[in-house]
């Protein structure tokens, strides 16, 4: 998937659980990712119907939700490791909200993740 991380997915996965412990984190994910999904899906929609009030709310909601996600992350103790350039940001955040995230919640992480935050 690129040179600095030829696995993605297995390397995201790896070290998710780590960078989202926080309660807030938790919650402000559980909101922002579908957000973030349904603002592409209305991206998506308002392109191909030629739609300019979907792409504009799709483009709000995209904003909102990369928006709550970062300010998220701003309350953990450890950071997530910094992208190496813009191609490798952009991967990074797809896989995480279409795939490790998803994941994430599926597997019953999110859960545990949760249940573990008083003790931390």
């Amino acid at each position: 998937m690129g040179k600095r991380h030829p696995n993605l997915h297995t390397w995201q996965w790896r070290h998710y659980a780590d960078d989202h412990r926080h309660p807030a984190n938790l919650v402000l994910h559980l909101i922002a990712v579908p957000m973030f999904i349904l603002a592409v899906l209305l991206i998506l929609d308002g392109l191909f119907s030629l739609s300019f009030t979907s792409i504009a709310i799709g483009v709000i909601g995209l904003i909102a939700a990369l928006g709550f996600q970062r300010q998220g992350h701003r309350l953990e103790k450890q950071s997530a490791e910094p992208s190496s350039d813009r191609g490798d940001a952009i991967k990074r955040l797809l896989v995480e909200q279409f795939v490790t995230f998803p994941r994430f919640v599926l597997s019953g992480a999110w859960w545990r993740a949760w249940k573990q935050r008083h003790k931390r």
